[in-house]
């Protein structure tokens, strides 16, 4: 069984209001999935959903959350092997000595949205260009390096108002960019890597 037919069934005995808590809690779970962050404790689900329908992670854990602890669980489970890739390794293994659980579960997605930005300045930038670093100011000394007038408008039209308002995008906390119903289109720090590949070159 799927997540989505699982939800379905959960459902199918829930109240239209309790139905309505369940969607966000699945839109939710499906963003994180996106990410590859396989954390769906109720704190984090309800952190990040708190403006959108997700109750609070006490009333998650209650009595009358019991429904919403299953599909938690659920998604949970499909990812319980995978756990062990949820945030970066080697040079970040000091996060780990955080004692404050919400202070290293935040310090970790701010590591997995450095490393995935790292990762798509590395695609704009060839592996042998060089950068010279004089007076604070990124000089790139290959030329064949830097974006042509055609090429620096096409990303700069990624982050525009005019694309954003055409498709009914917008740009989330995380710099991801998001649909109408908050479906990840391009995932998390795409918006920042754009920009800093424009300021660079």
């Amino acid at each position: 069984m799927n997540a989505e037919d699982f939800l379905k069934n959960l459902k199918q005995s829930s109240s239209p209001k309790v139905s309505k808590t369940l969607d966000a809690i699945y839109q939710i779970c499906l963003e994180q999935e996106k990410r590859k962050i396989y954390d769906f404790s109720a704190a984090t689900i309800a952190r990040l959903g708190y403006n959108r329908g997700v109750p609070k992670a006490q009333s998650i854990n209650n009595k009358t959350g019991q429904v919403y602890r299953e599909l938690l669980s659920f998604f949970s489970s499909q990812y319980a092997e995978k756990k062990s890739v949820i945030y970066p390794k080697g040079d970040d293994d000091w996060i780990e000595e955080i004692n404050s659980p919400k202070l290293k579960l935040l310090v970790r997605m701010q590591a997995a949205e450095l490393a995935a930005a790292k990762k798509k300045l590395a695609e704009f930038i060839p592996p042998s260009a060089r950068i010279a670093v004089s007076d604070y100011q990124n000089v790139i000394l290959d030329e064949d390096a830097k974006f042509t007038n055609l090429e620096r408008r096409a990303l700069e039209y990624i982050v525009s108002d005019d694309f954003l308002n055409k498709w009914g995008f917008s740009i989330s906390e995380y710099g991801e960019i998001v649909d109408a119903s908050g479906t990840v289109v391009l995932r998390a720090a795409t918006s920042d890597a754009v920009r800093k590949a424009l300021n660079f070159l």
